[in-house]
């Protein structure tokens, strides 16, 4: 069942009648209603198209954070072979929301790590949705120490609202692990790609998202802050979020005119949820792609490629 964002809700409606169509047909073999449902069908498509067509950020905002939207598990289970998770930091717990392991994309052997916001109550409170502690990010940093020393390239699959914020977080150096889970990914010599999949919120996905290669799925948001969090900050105001989505330049469109994304990542109209397996698929290709890219480059050759990009950063939207 389809859960529709509140944009959404003119197609919820043509869609639901298009259904209670067939429904009725169902119950009473005797009735043609094909023609009608087929129709209403047509008028949905049509209205998706639109709906879609021209989102603003705050609606791009909603469709990243759509609770269908496929998830690092479904990338994970979906693209990886021989997938073997590695759990914890070796020194306080381990964190549900931050996911790791070794596995296989295609023939390449490859660590691959990602924030994993859970798909119902259970385990989005499991995985503390998506919100990683300092032990998460020192996970990550032990994933990436082993990819660096068997030359295997990391994978990162972002989508958190931002780190956790909690007091046992701040106590357990919250902000140092994000500084040195983003330090390590600037030392790291072997190739590093990321991909934002949902949310890359603050320095919680700064701390995966410091790659070579950035990509953003075409309706996924990244940035500093939140827009209810900006908005609070700005205004004194949270629900002054669309003001603050427009300003923050947050998609993924705006971060490649700024180079910050090196890549978009289409989605399937009416975004990933509605066609997860394409959305998958055209995300393992793009990984691919991207690794192949950087074949035959040694340590020394991609350190200094993630040093420029970053010392570059936003050189191309100043430009222009």
């Amino acid at each position: 069942m389809t859960n529709y964002l509140e944009f959404e809700k003119p197609l919820a409606e043509i869609e639901g009648k298009a259904e209670e169509l067939r429904a009725m047909a169902r119950a009473n073999e005797e009735m043609d209603v094909e023609k009608e449902a087929a129709a209403l069908d047509k008028k949905a498509a049509d209205m998706l198209a639109s709906l879609y067509g021209d989102l603003t950020p705050w609606r791009k905002c909603q469709v990243a954070r759509h609770p269908q939207r496929p998830h690092c598990r479904d990338y994970i289970n979906a693209l990886f072979t021989e997938y073997t998770p590695l759990a914890g930091d070796r020194n306080f717990a381990d964190d549900h929301a931050v996911m790791g392991g070794l596995g296989r994309l295609g023939d390449r052997p490859v660590v691959v790590i990602g924030h994993e916001k859970g798909n119902d109550t259970k385990s989005r409170i499991e995985r503390n949705f998506g919100m990683a502690r300092p032990e998460g990010y020192r996970k990550a940093i032990r994933l990436m120490d082993l990819a660096d020393r068997f030359g295997l390239p990391v994978i990162t699959l972002v989508d958190t609202p931002g780190a956790y914020p909690g007091k046992g977080a701040e106590e357990r150096g919250q902000s140092e692990a994000i500084a040195s889970s983003t330090a390590k990914c600037l030392q790291l010599g072997v190739p590093l790609v990321s991909v934002i999949i949902g949310e890359g919120g603050s320095g919680g996905a700064v701390a995966f998202a410091t790659a070579n290669k950035v990509a953003m799925l075409e309706h996924s948001i990244y940035s500093v802050i939140s827009p209810e969090g900006c908005a609070s900050i700005l205004w004194k105001d949270a629900e002054k979020m669309r003001e603050a989505a427009e300003a923050l330049r947050l998609t993924a469109q705006d971060l490649f005119e700024l180079g910050v994304c090196d890549q978009i990542i289409r989605e399937p109209l009416g975004g990933a949820h509605r066609a997860a397996e394409d959305t998958i698929a055209s995300v393992g290709t793009a990984l691919q792609t991207m690794l192949a890219d950087m074949d035959g480059m040694d340590a020394n050759a991609l350190r200094a490629d993630r040093r420029s990009k970053y010392l570059e950063l936003g050189s191309r939207g100043l430009a222009a």
